[in-house]
């Protein structure tokens, strides 16, 4: 009896599958959420997206967006104050490793979103779903910051994110930028390195790029991305490997 008390108290009246969620949830961030649907809909990817009532389709492209800038700001002051000696470029840089879409979708697996996330099977491709987590994160990123106001969300990403999961020193001392390092390896070596688009496909909100890499106006690699930035990295990467960078 005292059992069912405390779930009731705890749960309230929610079905066992919110249940479970409002627990995840629990866990992750140290706190009950105080509405539930903004974290549904944190968890929503935009192949699930149904209509409402006004024939929008809700997803959490939304809450990422607002995520996305939640979290750049706080992760900007958090290595503003770290740093106290280094410079802007070296700020930039370093708080661009730590929101990049491969850096989130590794954290949104290390706390569990990987198995919060909502999506349509059906629909999903290796390119498509490539950052569905760290989409996710950034979502999760902008419920919690909705749900429980700044100073909260910013103690949880410093304190649950930032310190308990991520190495600064291994962030800093990885160069992940492979546009830069292809660049400055053909200056070095006497070479020319282009970049060329060579494909544009997809929806507006659903586009996938992809580029080509020319040394010496020889094609050695091809890369894709939801963006054109995210494509020239892929091609870039590939390109270094063929090299052996």
């Amino acid at each position: 009896m005292i059992l069912i008390q405390f779930l009731r108290h705890f749960f309230g009246n929610y079905s066992p599958k919110d249940q479970k969620l409002i627990a995840a949830i629990k866990q992750i961030t140290g706190k009950k959420p105080s509405n539930l649907n903004l974290f549904k809909l944190a968890f929503a990817h935009t192949s699930s997206a149904k209509e409402n009532f006004e024939g929008f389709k809700e997803s959490n492209e939304r809450l990422e967006y607002l995520g996305d800038a939640v979290l750049g700001m706080i992760v900007a002051e958090y290595l503003f104050k770290r740093f106290p000696y280094k410079d802007e470029g070296f700020l930039t840089e370093i708080r661009s490793r730590i929101v990049s879409r491969e850096s989130l979708n590794q954290l949104a697996r290390k706390i569990g979103l990987d198995k919060l996330v909502v999506y349509d099977t059906k629909r999903k491709t290796a390119l498509s779903f490539k950052y569905v987590y760290g989409d996710a994160m950034e979502a999760f990123i902008g419920a919690v910051f909705l749900d429980k106001g700044f100073k909260f969300c910013r103690t949880f990403i410093i304190k649950n994110l930032l310190d308990a999961h991520l190495d600064l020193n291994q962030i800093i001392s990885n160069d992940t930028n492979y546009k830069s390092k292809l660049i400055e390896w053909a200056q070095r070596n006497g070479k020319t390195v282009r970049f060329e688009m060579v494909d544009e496909k997809g929806s507006q909100h659903q586009k996938q790029f992809k580029i080509q890499v020319l040394l010496s106006n020889e094609i050695i690699s091809s890369g894709l991305g939801f963006s054109k930035k995210n494509a020239e990295q892929d091609a870039a990467r590939k390109a270094c490997e063929v090299l052996s960078i």
